[in-house]
């Protein structure tokens, strides 16, 4: 009986033992609580079957934005598309990407809620610097372009070659 009490009682104190020992201290009052930081957002990843497109070409200022509009991005959108919807055709999306250059870094990734600059078409047009601008990044955007979707870029040259 006594070794079996003995025994009973080496197996509870040592249960005790490692029990406190695997705790954590508890904070005391002169002891601040460390706050965890929030857990940094991991960045969006890409489906692995669509590559992502090179960068585009550096943007010059050279468009007029006076009277431009804003488009929020919803769910499902792609910039030919809201070309579309704006300018009746969906070629002229560079002109989106131009104006929205601090946004929009890839013809083929934009995100729901950005608020996107739509310039107006005409005063664009109607300035030779701006249509110069526009001519070389659309031209800059169908060599990018002409890899993944070569009708998309003969669509682009195209269009370029009207400005």
């Amino acid at each position: 009986m006594n070794k079996a009490i003995f025994c009973l009682v080496l197996v509870l104190g040592l249960f005790v033992f490692f029990a406190c020992t695997s705790s954590p201290p508890p904070a005391t009052a002169t002891t601040p609580a460390r706050e965890t930081p929030p857990p940094a957002p991991q960045p969006a990843s890409t489906p692995a079957e669509q590559p992502r497109t090179p960068p585009p070409p550096a943007r010059t200022t050279d468009l007029v934005l006076d009277g431009a509009g804003t488009y929020v991005v919803v769910e499902g959108d792609t910039l030919s598309n809201i070309s579309r919807r704006q300018y009746n055709n969906g070629f002229y999306y560079p002109l989106i990407m131009m104006a929205s250059k601090t946004l929009v870094e890839d013809q083929d990734f934009i995100l729901p809620d950005w608020n996107l600059t739509v310039p107006l078409l005409q005063a664009n047009l109607n300035d030779s610097r701006a249509r110069e601008s526009m001519k070389n990044f659309f031209l800059e955007i169908a060599r990018i372009t002409e890899p993944m979707r070569p009708l998309d870029a003969s669509g682009l040259r195209a269009l370029a070659d009207t400005f």
